[in-house]
């Protein structure tokens, strides 16, 4: 489980984003399917895609290791990416700061007015 929350929203659109911060258990036991269902297309494929090649040349065995490689990082890509987009924090359920989680997530986080 996520150790933190941040709920994003678009300033011109006003859809909300809920992303969780930290290890994704949901993507080490379910691979792409967690990006996938959150709409982020881009790193299901990519997720798909190396999970299958890397499956090919090792036995299925490096599909495994790929699995673990995106549950340690794909939260914090999708965060990067949300904030690329112009999402802004709504709100932050989190025993840390907002200060505190930029400097783990290495991304500037603008809080929503």
């Amino acid at each position: 489980m996520a150790h933190s929350h941040i709920v994003f929203k678009h300033p011109s659109f006003g859809s909300l984003k809920p992303a969780p911060v930290g290890f994704s258990w949901t993507t080490l036991f379910f691979n792409f399917f967690p990006a996938l269902f959150r709409g982020d297309i881009k790193w299901a494929a990519i997720i798909f895609l190396l999970s299958i090649v890397v499956g090919l040349f090792t036995a299925g065995f490096g599909a495994f290791v790929a699995a673990i490689s995106f549950a340690v990082f794909y939260n914090k890509l999708y965060i990067k990416d949300l904030v690329a987009k112009g999402y802004q924090v709504q709100t932050l359920q989190s025993q840390y700061t907002l200060e505190q989680l930029q400097s783990q997530l290495e991304v500037v986080l603008v809080k929503a007015d």
